[in-house]
């Protein structure tokens, strides 16, 4: 196994663009404020409110009022946790690399990992890009921040490739992107970097989160 030539690796890099989350949807908390603030629903309960108070009616107001406040803090903590979310995984997702390039072992950024690219996996690995195993032994990935399971699940080559192709499930060829290798060792070939498509993947992934922040406050 040779892997891609630089020449073509830097081809695809230029074509695809770089194996990173994108930070244009970064939002700031004062933004994430007046987006919630929008809300027909809180406008509603807001201006109904200002009303009651203008009317002098305090009873009828501060329940109206503390509903809308409460609203408004809880929606706009759980958005502050999607943000959250996306930073630790645009942390996770920009690791080194040790990948085959014109024949040789080359570590390079996680950045600049593009398909097609064959990625030498160790234990104590981070998975720079969504990948198939082309070969390994005794492997297996922590895929808890995809999936929210803390079992690490067991990797294994496949003679054809199933067509579920989610995280999770034990004795699948495929390896995750920010997921970790807890034991073994393998070489997978990238399949998926970090472009538009994968990150519209990872603000469902954010959204999963803040649906289960909002389950369970604490």
């Amino acid at each position: 196994m040779n892997g891609l030539t630089s020449t073509e690796a830097a081809r695809r890099l230029a074509a695809d663009g770089a194996n990173e989350l994108t930070q244009d949807g970064r939002r700031r908390v004062w933004q994430i404020a007046f987006e919630v603030l929008r809300e027909p629903m809180l406008l509603m309960l807001l201006a109904a409110g200002a009303i009651y108070i203008s009317l002098g009616d305090l009873h009828e107001a501060l329940p109206i009022v503390v509903l809308a406040s409460a609203s408004i803090v809880v929606a706009i903590v759980q958005e502050a946790r999607s943000e959250r979310v996306l930073d630790a995984l645009r942390d996770l997702t920009s690791p080194r690399a040790l990948v085959l390039r014109d024949g040789l072992q080359k570590r390079i950024p996680g950045r600049e990992v593009v398909r097609g690219d064959l990625v030498l996996l160790n234990e104590g690995d981070r998975v720079p890009a969504d990948a198939t195993l082309i070969s390994c032994q005794t492997l297996e990935a922590d895929e808890s921040l995809l999936t929210g399971e803390v079992v690490p699940v067991r990797k294994t080559l496949a003679a054809e490739l199933p067509s579920d192709t989610r995280p999770g499930g034990d004795d699948l060829p495929f390896v995750y992107s920010g997921s970790l290798i807890v034991r073994g060792q393998g070489i997978a070939e990238v399949t998926a970097t970090r472009g538009p498509e994968r990150n519209r993947k990872d603000r469902k992934i954010a959204c999963r989160h803040r649906e289960r922040a909002a389950a369970d406050p604490a």
